[in-house]
This record gives structure tokens, sequence and C-alpha cells, in this order.
């Protein structure tokens, strides 16, 4: 097979995705099978069939420590919460940008750390606070690469910490903490003292200053500002810490306790804990408008042996001792679904409705006591996990309402493998690839605009329907108009909130580890409804969630306008080359026009002048100059050189900026980009370039067509821009998706 047969001919986007994130080395779509699925027949048909895909670290590392690479195939970490010193705190960010080298996300509590004030030992008489090393954490982040992508964090902190005011008003700051996600840890005494509007007492105790501070919060009060921040901001997020503690396998277990969650909220764990990620796609379920029982029954069972098996050869692949010990002695993983959405559209069910409630309610219990049943198979053939006490197990909620008496007698004889199994990821990439809804949410809308592909200052946009929109249409040609499509075709705009918050509270039911999740809000949503989300939330037994709204000023998602129509018939923007015979290099005439951007880079400005011939408009040649502090020259020339012998030796300017724009990120560039704002469009310089060249040519064409008069339009304003190539991220599932190139922020 070939990856066009398997993601699709027309999938140009899943394609290259996978060329660019998963594939290694040039290696076919049946030898990365092969690699991924680990000699596992069973896995390697799930994924085959798309009905499973393992994490984006497995698929993008699984094997390639054979080759030597420093790679763990864990999307997620929570690092052991630093202690209150300045040497545990430094020590816990090395071991956050050990982490981060190695291709993992991780989280970090910082409820142990002293608040703003307290006396302490040395110099400055009283610490700065908490708060205040969520800027280094954030700096770690920023500054430490992962093969073109950036480490994932999270943050967190205690509802009773007398600092949680100044934390929770930090993303309100544009410029601080751009490289983490923030969440607050509430307790269930706390939104009780919210919904009572009683007053809470926050504590903190330093024996080395024999300090016992306590401060009195109004806590309705400090609740809207956190919601009227959301609403502006879109963080901090909530974790309702209470349900995440009593709800799982392990509440009973008297000495365990979770440290903090990954990244997206989705794996809460122990100090040092880790997860290994996987999810199946509920839609390859679905023939003939049918779920497919007994196929689903089965791949559950394949794929929680396929990521045991992931785990038994990742162990000595952790970055840190702490990491290993912990995934040795509790061996988590993390099975999810994506897909949610167009299983409910194939099955004709809409999404949040009573009958898609009660149907996914059924499906998640039997998803549930498969998957811990395989478990306690595994724990008859390989032992239970080195802290399994099953008597313990057995006395858990969560447990009790999902496992069938079968199963239940097969943990009290065997224990478990796994203290930890379910899971609902955002699943940004993978689904993406594969073009279906990402981990619980709803489709994001039915159409969305995408640049095109010759991306340039002069954006020109078009309408992309959703693949399973697309489908629908495509089979249903009587419908002229996406606004006529059936009821069930609801989107994140337009789904009331309390419908997903229903869907989510009756998964979470079914998932001893939690669940990934944002409320896309559309931009006239109600301030005072954000507050309405949350309580709901708690009160559903949601383990946390948080609210993104369109145009917020934090950030800015993919607009789901259309562009305005043109009067105009756009030709092909693609200019066709002829090829010329190899070796054959053409000299540059005299009557070549030239043009000329000025570029800002992460060293500086950058001037790139262009030639193009005045007939057919093709590049002829390219000169590129550092400014001040634009970097280095030599380098410049030299590129500039062998663009032009490229484009004098018949390459078309697509293939020479396909090439400029697949360099990686440059971590000069990105940080520019996020702190300074004033970058030219892409990550690092060729890219830049490339952008530049497709600006400048189809400048060129225009002019050549007949319109004598070229008004270079504003660049459209990219708020929160993509470090691969530039474009607007969108915010879903709780992750950064970018739909121009396909990069994420989570996975």
């Amino acid at each position: 097979m070939e990856i066009k047969e398997w993601l699709g001919e027309d999938n140009q986007l899943g394609i290259d995705i996978w060329t660019k994130k998963y594939c290694h080395d040039g290696e076919t779509f049946d030898q990365w099978l092969d690699r991924i699925s680990g000699g596992d027949p069973d896995i390697r048909r799930m994924m085959a069939e798309k009905k499973f895909l393992f994490g984006g670290r497995i698929l993008a590392n699984r094997g390639l420590y054979k080759n030597g690479l420093k790679v763990t195939y864990s999307n997620c970490y929570v690092l052991s919460p630093p202690e209150d010193s300045i040497e545990s705190i430094f020590e816990t960010a090395g071991r956050l940008a050990r982490t981060f080298s190695y291709g993992g996300g991780a989280g970090i509590d910082i409820s142990k750390l002293a608040p703003r004030g307290a006396k302490i030992n040395n110099t400055a008489s009283e610490t700065s606070g908490a708060v205040s090393f969520t800027d280094l954490f954030s700096m770690v982040t920023g500054l430490i690469g992962q093969h073109g992508r950036r480490g994932a964090l999270m943050l967190t902190i205690s509802c009773d910490h007398p600092d949680l005011e100044e934390f929770m008003s930090v993303k309100t700051d544009l410029e601080r903490v751009t490289k983490a996600n923030m969440s607050i840890r509430m307790s269930n005494e706390f939104m009780d003292a919210v919904r009572t509007r009683s007053m809470f007492t926050q504590h903190f105790d330093r024996p080395e200053s024999n300090q016992k501070i306590r401060k009195d919060l109004n806590a309705a009060e400090f609740f809207e500002k956190m919601c009227d921040a959301n609403w502006d901001y879109g963080e901090p997020g909530c974790l309702y810490w209470d349900r995440i503690s009593e709800w799982n396998l392990l509440s009973e277990f008297p000495n365990y306790s979770y440290a903090g969650t990954n990244p997206c909220a989705e794996e809460p764990l122990p100090a040092g804990g880790s997860c290994l990620l996987g999810s199946m796609n509920l839609a390859a379920f679905v023939k003939d408008g049918k779920f497919q029982k007994e196929e689903f029954i089965e791949a559950v069972r394949i794929c929680v042996r396929g990521l045991n098996d992931v785990l038994e050869e990742g162990l000595p692949l952790h970055p840190l001792e702490e990491q290993k010990e912990s995934v040795s002695q509790w061996r988590q993983i993390g099975l999810g679904i994506m897909g949610l959405a167009d299983m409910l559209i194939d099955l004709g069910y809409t999404y949040g409705s009573p009958q898609s409630i009660d149907f996914c309610d059924k499906l998640g219990k039997l998803m549930a006591d498969t998957a811990i049943n395989e478990s306690a198979l595994l724990a008859k053939e390989k032992g239970m996990f080195e802290m399994c006490v099953p008597e313990q197990i057995l006395a858990s909620d969560y447990f009790k309402a999902n496992a069938s008496p079968e199963t239940t007698e097969l943990v009290r004889k065997y224990g478990l493998r796994n203290s930890q199994i379910l899971t609902i990821a955002p699943t940004g990439t993978l689904s993406t690839m594969l073009g279906i809804s990402g981990g619980i949410e709803p489709i994001f809308a039915i159409s969305y605009e995408r640049r095109t592909v010759s991306l340039s200052d002069h954006d020109e946009y078009y309408k992309v329907y959703t693949p399973i929109v697309q489908t629908y249409l495509d089979n249903h040609p009587e419908i002229t108009d996406d606004n006529l499509l059936p009821e069930f075709f609801v989107t994140a705009q337009n789904l009331d909130y309390r419908q997903r918050i229903d869907m989510q509270a009756t998964w979470q039911t079914h998932i001893d580890a939690s669940i990934s999740s944002t409320v896309n809000l559309p931009e006239d949503f109600p301030k005072e409804d954000v507050y309405n989300i949350y309580m709901y939330a708690w009160e559903s037994g949601c383990k946390g969630v948080t609210v993104f709204r369109d145009g917020c000023k934090r950030l800015g998602i993919l607009s789901t306008k259309e562009s305005e129509k043109k009067d105009e018939e756009k030709k092909d923007e693609e200019s066709v080359t002829e090829e010329k015979p190899r070796g054959e290099v053409d000299t540059v005439a005299d009557n070549v026009i030239g043009k000329k951007r000025k570029l800002m880079t992460g060293c500086g400005s950058l001037h790139c002048t262009a030639f193009f011939n005045p007939v057919t408009g093709d590049l002829v040649e390219a000169y590129l100059n550092k400014g001040s502090t634009g970097g280095c020259n030599n380098f410049m020339v030299g590129l500039s050189r062998m663009i032009s012998l490229a484009a004098r030796s018949g390459c078309g300017i697509e293939s020479i900026v396909d090439q400029l724009k697949s360099c990686g990120s440059c971590p000069s560039y990105v940080v520019r980009t996020h702190t300074k704002r004033d970058t030219s469009q892409g990550s690092c310089c060729p890219m830049a370039v490339g952008w530049a060249l497709v600006s400048m040519h189809n400048e060129m064409i225009a002019e050549i067509r007949g319109m004598t008069t070229v008004e270079e339009e504003a660049p459209r304003e990219i708020v929160n821009p993509c470090p691969k190539c530039g474009a607007e991220l969108e915010f879903q599932g709780g992750c950064n998706i970018c739909k121009s190139c396909g990069w994420t922020k989570c996975d």
C-alpha cells in the first residue's frame, strides 16, 4: 500500500503530515507500518484499516533507538513538583529541559513554592512568589527544540495557594508565559464556596521560617474574575481535583496521589509519571449506518495489548530515572478515541442529543469493561503492575461502575497489568491527518478557509469543507447549499455548551484518566455564561474543562467566515514550466524585471531581490543581502546563488519554494516571532525567502495579465502564528493546530 492509497489522493495535507512528521528517512508506507507495529500483525491491520493509531511520539519514534537516537515513545510526563528551594526549582527546570530534548511534553505543579512576600534567608529577604517561576519554566519550553516543534508544558497551582489570584492573571499579559498552558486545581470545598458565595481560606506553611500564611478569599468574586479572563484570554483552565482523585482505578490506594497533569490535561499522573497514548477511530466502525460492536470489542483488546508492548519496549527510553521507575511501578497506558463526531453523523445522531448521549454511554461502558478485562488477562499472562493490590482496585467507585461480573472475577484473581488504561487526548495531528474530528470534540466547522497553495502577502482564501461534510455532499448531490444539511451537522460554533458538557460528562463516567476538553465559543458568546459553563462542568462530574472564544485577545483561531467573492475568474497560480535538459543553464537577459522585499528574521533584517522573465513571469535570479543585523552574509550569498541556479536550470518556482519551506524552525526566529511579533511569515530565513519569492512572483504574474497598477494588500493579521509555516493556528481540543501544514503543539 502507498500513503496516497491509505489517506486518499486528495488528502494532500494528511500526506504532508505523514511525510514530514512520521515517515523516517524516506521509508515507504509499508516499511513505516512494519516499524510502528513492531511486528504485531493485528496492530498493523488496525492501522492499515484506520481503526487505530498510536500517539504521535510512537508514530514518529518507535524503533529509532536502534539507530542510536535518544527519543521517547511517551507524549506525556508529569515531573516531581519543585520543593520550596531555589535548588529544587532550577533542578526541575533542568529535568524539564531533558524531558523536552527526548520529545516529551510535561506538567509541573507549583503549589509547593512559597507565596509572594514569604520570608526567606538570603539577601532578597522575601520571595518573589511561586508565580514568578512560571516565566522560567516557559522560557525553558521555548528554548528546547523537538524536530520542528516546541515542547508542551502545563503549569498548575492549587486553589489553596495564596498566590492563586496572581496565577490567574498571568495570561492577561500577552507577553508572559507564552509557552505553557495554565490550569487551577479546584477542590470541591472551593467550588462549594463559589456556589454559596462564601469566604475561602487559603494557606501555606513554611517550616524554614516558621511562617503560617493564611489568606481569606472571596471565592465567588475570584471565580467571576477568572471567568472574565477566560472570556478574554482563554486561560486558565479548571481542573476539578477531587473528581480527578476520586474517579479512577487507584482511588482506594492510600499512598497514591496525582502530582499534576500533562499539557492537555487528559493525563493526571504521579510524580515522575508517564503515559503512552493511542486512539481508536470510532468512525471506522460504522458500516452502512450501523456500529460494528464485535469489531470494536476485538479492536479494544488488540489496542490494549499493543500499547503494553510499546510500554515494555520503551522502558529504557525515558529521559529521567524517576520516569523509568514510575512507569515500571504503575504501567500507565492511555487508550482513547477520535472521530466521535464523524461516527455520530454516520449514525444519524445529533451530537449532544439524548440519543447520542445514550449511545455513547453504552459504548463508553463497553470500551471500559473490555479494556479492563484485557488488562486483567495480560496480568494473568505477565503479572500485575508492581504496586497493584487487587482488593483496592475492586473497592474503587470507578471500577464498580464499569466492570462486569466476569471482569471483576478476573481482577480479583489476577489483578491488572495497568494502573491507568483509558483517556481521551486531543489527537490534533492524528485526526487532521486522517481527516476526522479530534478527541471528544464536535466537528469544528462545516467549512473553513485555507490559503491558496502559493501563500503570499496577497493572501487569497478558498472554502474547504470538513471531510465528513464533503463526503455527505458528494453522496447527496441534491444538496446544493450547506445551509440545507441535516440538523445532525452541528459544529463547535453552534452547539449549546450544555450538550457539549453532557457528552464529556458521559464519557468521563467510563474514562479512568481524564479528557482533554475545550468548549469553543462564538465571538458574541455572553461573558457571564462562562461562569455557567464551569459550574455546570463541575456539577456534571467532569474532571476539567477550558473555554476558548473566537476572537478572544490571547489567540486568534481559524476564521470560519468566507472571504469576499472575487468578480474576476482566478487562473491557476501554479506556473507551468517546461523542463530543461539536464545540465542546461539559461543565461540572464538584460530585460528582466526586478522586485524587492525587506524581511525581518530572527537575526534582524534581510533584503531579498528577485528578477523575473518579463514575458512568462518565471523566476530567473535572486539576491539576498543581510541588513546591519541580518545574520550570516556568506550563507545568504550561497542560498541566493543556489536559488538562481535552480531557477535558470528549469526548476519551477513552486519546486524551489517547496524546498525552502521544508526547512525546520530556527530558535531565534521562533522566539522573535512570539516576543516582538515583527518577523516575516515563516519560521526560519529560507522559509521567509520562500514566502517572499512567491509574493513577488504573484505580483509579476498579475502585472503580465494586464493589471497595470498592483497595490499590495495589507497582510491579514496573524494573531497566533504557526511556528512551522506562519499561518494562523486553530485552537481545539485543548491544543493549537495548524490547518495549513498540520503542525500541532501537542502530538
